[in-house]
């Protein structure tokens, strides 16, 4: 059986000329598959995690329902299960990342609301972990629901936890959201941080040789361009940003600067990755200048520079306040698809940017994990330095 993807190649040549029949005809045979979406956080913040008072088969006062969901053609989306950094919550961590701040309590909970939301709508949604999973549901009508993990401080300074996370269906997470932790330095908001390790800390290349063991896809939004370059150089296994846009386009420090893009690819040398663009205006352009065609903007100077098939959508919808014009919520994907295809992406590059890159590097991630466990390589078992309740090694 051919999958959707695969469909494409039969509109060769027989796209309509109107961009909007084109966008859809497209989205036909690839759905969107976006590589963020906040609609956990969102029932969280809105509802208390009561999904018996959320009702998406109605308006909601977000930008995702399962109305507008279709609308939009979507296939697939990561259930984002976040949650925010101890300090954006109020809570002191201290120094060193060590006091208790419920931020593994908290995502184990953002993980159960998206299962009980997926499972109170089967009839639409449908749980998946692999790349082919993601296909079979979309063959089947269903909107393919991963979940992604924002942030290493949702971790606990423990590679335990996300071995356990894993178990449970989280198939990416994000290095770090706003603030650093114990893995990694964060990018920051709009400016950069001062750095606290220069990058990756030794137990964050130790969490980049596990996700790579284990199926974990690295997730580089949100971190330094430290932290990137030397994950870049590390992993064994493709990454993705899971919500960003270009530096160059938009010069806040939250975008992937043009010396990283340049580091993606499949020739030797490079990664193979895919960066899926943000939609949240502050990274799009400046204040009041966000519109669809901003963002169409970035996606094109990604795919000039990395390469069109290194670029996919990762809008932030539920989790972002305001929009960009045009991009209002899910159901305006077409009208992104169909300023692409005015810029002159074909049916390939198109189907590639809604969700076949993605899909690609996902699958490449599997093989890499499925390599890495026939050579033996074993669990890592590496313990936060700066952890009392444990023994060291060199005490045993």
């Amino acid at each position: 059986m051919l999958f959707l993807w695969e469909k494409i190649g039969h509109y060769a040549g027989a796209l309509p000329k109107d961009p909007q029949q084109a966008a859809r005809r497209v989205l036909e045979a690839a759905p969107v598959i976006d590589g963020h979406i906040d609609l956990p956080e969102f029932a969280r913040m809105t509802y208390g995690n009561n999904v018996s008072d959320f009702d998406l088969y109605t308006p909601t006062p977000g930008h995702v329902d399962i109305p507008r969901l279709r609308k939009g053609q979507v296939g697939g989306f990561f259930w984002s299960v976040y949650t925010a950094c101890p300090a954006h919550a109020g809570l002191d961590e201290g120094e060193d990342f060590l006091n208790a701040t419920w931020r593994v309590r908290d995502t184990l909970e953002q993980i159960d609301v998206s299962k009980l939301l997926i499972k109170k709508y089967s009839e639409v949604f449908e749980l998946v972990y692999t790349s082919e999973d993601v296909k079979n549901a979309i063959s089947r009508g269903k909107i393919a629901s991963l979940l992604g993990a924002e942030g290493a401080h949702q971790l606990g300074n423990s590679l335990a936890v996300l071995r356990q996370y894993y178990e449970l269906g989280v198939r990416y997470v994000t290095l770090t959201h706003m603030c650093h932790n114990a893995f990694a330095d964060s990018g920051g908001y709009l400016e950069p941080l001062a750095p606290k390790w220069g990058g990756l800390s030794p137990l964050g290349e130790a969490l980049i040789g596990e996700m790579n063991r284990i199926g974990m896809l690295v997730d580089l939004s949100h971190t330094s361009d430290d932290t990137a370059r030397q994950a870049l150089k590390l992993t064994k296994a493709p990454v993705i940003w899971s919500h960003s846009s270009a530096r160059a386009v938009h010069n806040v420090a939250r975008n992937v600067p043009d010396d990283i893009l340049e580091m993606i690819g499949t020739t030797d040398g490079k990664v193979d990755a895919v960066v899926m663009v943000n939609f949240a205006p502050q990274f799009v352009a400046d204040e009041g200048n966000a519109t669809l065609y901003a963002v169409a903007d970035h996606i094109d100077h990604i795919g000039n520079v990395a390469g069109r098939a290194h670029v996919g959508l990762g809008s932030d919808y539920d989790g972002i306040a305001t929009v960009p014009q045009g991009l209002e919520d899910v159901s305006k994907y077409p009208d992104l698809i169909a300023e692409m295809y005015r810029r002159g992406w074909n049916r390939f590059e198109l189907a590639g940017l809604t969700g076949r890159n993605f899909l690609r590097v996902m699958a490449g991630a599997e093989r890499a994990a499925a390599d890495l466990q026939a050579h033996g390589m074993p669990p890592a078992l590496d313990v936060y330095d700066k952890r009392t309740d444990l023994p060291k090694r060199s005490d045993l």
